[in-house]
């Protein structure tokens, strides 16, 4: 069976959630099936519209890379004419649109239906852009995959989908997501960023979804109060409209330091020094973060909506990300009792144990070989 991958996002230099789910799942694509041999009867074609770094990606002997750039609309219009050529049996997108012109078997991940909950969080082209493709991909899909259980129920409740047609597949932790234990690496990494005392963390792209001038405003109340010492670290790239975002930083009496974007090889370090992750987002398909930090030893504060109370279970403190003196009292529970964190400490790296890029591989595999067989 030919399974052609649109590999894009996988090959984006600097990766964020949906980028890395790509690149770590198709790594372990590719090395599961190469354990089974060629009695997988699998076959893959990975199409990327740039050339991929060397060692991306593991070199599999019954995979083929297919670099085709193309300038604008690689998708609809180089990826079509690519498959029509090839005509592989099944198409999997793990983290992008289906093209216009498809294989009847194809797959699709939805990561989240965040536009369809708070659309006012995007603006109006990407809002417009996202409604399209998401509908698209639902409606043409022959499987859907969903980040989390949250997901799945968004899309079985907002769109006439079969409950058979949507399977749930939690995303993993990449192995290099574990405690910094060595004090100097750590404390040089912390440099770099110009961090020098003990700090609350938030990851992700500085966007409204993310909930971040909510989390500026109580961080800001607790140190003006006097119940927290530490200083916020908001490591991400800015998004679509952060001017809010930005005003609050500006205008917070509080030590607050951006680090713009952090590449993966700094990320264990960061989370390893740090309080607790705040992630108190409005929405989130599934949360990587969250998971990300209970790997490294980082306890956790995050919202009781949406998918992060799958992601965390009892090994973060959850809080209404919309009342601000309960996101507060999250954080002050942390930031103020050694404890307690030890306790989350614990709990979160039993937890993240149990979400491996391996299982997902294996789930997504099952799904691909029963679309593949279909009549």
């Amino acid at each position: 069976m030919r399974i052609a991958i649109d590999a894009s996002r996988a090959a984006t230099s600097q990766r964020t959630g949906t980028e890395n789910y790509s690149l770590h799942l198709l790594r372990q694509i590719l090395l599961l099936d190469q354990e089974q041999g060629a009695a997988s009867g699998r076959e893959f074609w990975l199409y990327f519209n740039r050339p991929p770094a060397d060692g991306l990606l593991p070199r599999h002997e019954r995979a083929r890379w297919r670099v085709i750039p193309f300038p604008r609309l690689w998708t609809h219009l180089r990826l079509v004419l690519a498959l029509a050529v090839d005509r592989p049996e099944v198409l999997f997108v793990p983290a992008h649109v289906l093209p216009l012109v498809h294989p009847r078997r194809s797959v699709v991940t939805i990561h989240d239906l965040g536009h369809r909950v708070f659309p006012e969080a995007y603006p109006p082209a990407t809002l417009r852009y996202l409604s399209w493709a998401t509908d698209h991909n639902i409606r043409r899909a022959a499987h859907l995959i969903a980040d989390s259980a949250a997901t799945r129920a968004d899309i079985l409740r907002m769109y006439p989908v079969d409950s058979g047609r949507v399977s749930v597949v939690y995303p993993g932790v990449d192995p290099i997501y574990r405690p910094v234990e060595d004090g100097a690496a750590r404390e040089a990494v912390l440099r770099r960023y110009g961090i020098a005392d003990e700090y609350l963390l938030y990851v992700g792209t500085l966007q409204p979804r993310k909930n971040v001038e909510r989390l500026v405003a109580a961080y800001g109340r607790l140190r003006q109060a006097g119940h927290v010492q530490a200083r916020l670290v908001l490591a991400g790239r800015t998004g679509w409209l952060p001017e809010g975002i930005l005003r609050a930083v500006r205008a917070a009496d509080a030590p607050i330091t951006m680090t713009g974007y952090v590449p993966p090889e700094d990320m264990p370090a960061l989370y390893s020094g740090a309080l607790a992750l705040v992630l108190p987002s409005l929405f989130e398909g599934f949360g990587l973060p969250a998971l990300e930090a209970m790997a490294c030893g980082t306890p956790t504060v995050v919202a009781q909506t949406s998918s992060l109370p799958e992601v965390v279970g009892d090994a973060g403190v959850l809080v209404d990300p919309l009342d601000l003196d309960d996101l507060a009292r999250g954080i002050c529970r942390v930031a103020a009792s050694p404890a307690l964190r030890r306790e989350l400490r614990e709990r979160g790296l039993e937890r993240a144990r149990t979400f491996t890029w391996r299982a997902a591989a294996e789930q997504v595999l099952d799904v691909l070989d029963r679309v593949g067989s279909m009549a």
